[in-house]
């Protein structure tokens, strides 16, 4: 896969607090990958009621291409809300820290629910559902 094409992750965390700006942002995030503006955007998850696995707040995630990050990033900056971006390899603690870039303030992540590296359960999903 070439690197323009390497599959990305975004999580967009969010509390009662931000759920609303969350929604809002999820809804632009739908009618840009369905209207085409946001061609390689792949996957926008369904938000999540609690913490699930490594993530401390309820979150949703999204599902792009490489190429797409600087639009992604863009987008998640101007939001305000606090996100985790990162590639999906073959390493899943390393996507989620050394790999991974923050935005707003970041999180303690639950790294001992993470795959083994080497065992990145995320490949087969990607683009397809959310965890």
């Amino acid at each position: 896969m070439d690197e323009l094409n390497a599959p990305y992750h975004a999580h967009i965390y969010y509390d009662a607090a931000s759920r609303a700006q969350a929604l809002a942002l999820r809804a632009r995030l739908l009618d840009a990958k369905d209207s085409g503006a946001m061609p390689e955007l792949f996957f926008v998850g369904e938000p999540g009621e609690h913490a699930v696995g490594p993530h401390p707040l309820p979150e949703y995630e999204i599902h792009y291409s490489q190429a797409m990050l600087p639009g992604v990033v863009a987008l998640l900056e101007a939001s305000g809300l606090r996100a985790l971006v990162h590639p999906l390899t073959d390493d899943d603690v390393a996507d989620h820290t050394t790999l991974a870039h923050w935005i707003g303030e970041p999180l303690p992540l639950k790294l001992e629910t993470l795959d083994p590296p080497g065992v990145n359960q995320g490949v087969a999903r990607f683009g397809k559902s959310a965890f």
